[in-house]
């Protein structure tokens, strides 16, 4: 599940577009306070366990075992720059009561078009398919996404 800020939809430069059409079973969801009844919705559409995928201390929000089965979890995504998705998550408290994933070792960033403090600032369709690389296991399966969105970027850059 991608939730979009309304700032970054027609951001040329966005890859949470292209990551919604790349993974068939995502959904794209546009705001920045969401109704929560709307969002407990959308996160209780099944019997996955939501996992928001956002760095953070073990103490902000709950730890959750989880299923040994990748289908079984359902990875939230924040689209928008880092500002952005903070307040996103301040905004909307079903956000924030979210167990987190977080990126282990994250290597730079390929999105060159977009600046960046610091190298492991990904982009959301980056950030997203290293996750799910480490929740399904490192199969391969989203490196030809990866390569596609590296030539997005040299497109972009031409």
């Amino acid at each position: 599940m991608i939730l979009q800020h309304p700032l970054e939809v027609h951001q040329a430069k966005g890859s949470a577009r292209l990551l919604h059409l790349s993974l068939p079973g995502s959904c794209l969801v546009t705001g920045e306070v969401f109704d929560p009844l709307v969002l407990q919705g959308l996160l209780d559409t099944d019997h996955r366990v939501n996992l928001l995928l956002y760095p953070g201390e073990a103490d902000e929000a709950p730890s959750v075992s989880l299923p040994t089965d990748p289908g079984q979890i359902r990875l939230v995504v924040l689209d928008g720059t880092w500002r952005k998705s903070r307040k996103m998550l301040h905004l909307n408290p079903a956000l924030r009561q979210l167990p987190r994933l977080a990126l282990q070792a994250p290597l730079p960033s390929h999105y060159l078009i977009r600046k960046a403090h610091r190298p492991d600032q990904l982009s959301t369709l980056e950030a997203t398919c290293l996750a799910l690389q480490q929740l399904h296991g490192p199969s391969g399966q989203f490196t030809p996404l990866l390569a596609a969105f590296d030539g997005f970027v040299a497109s972009q850059m031409r």
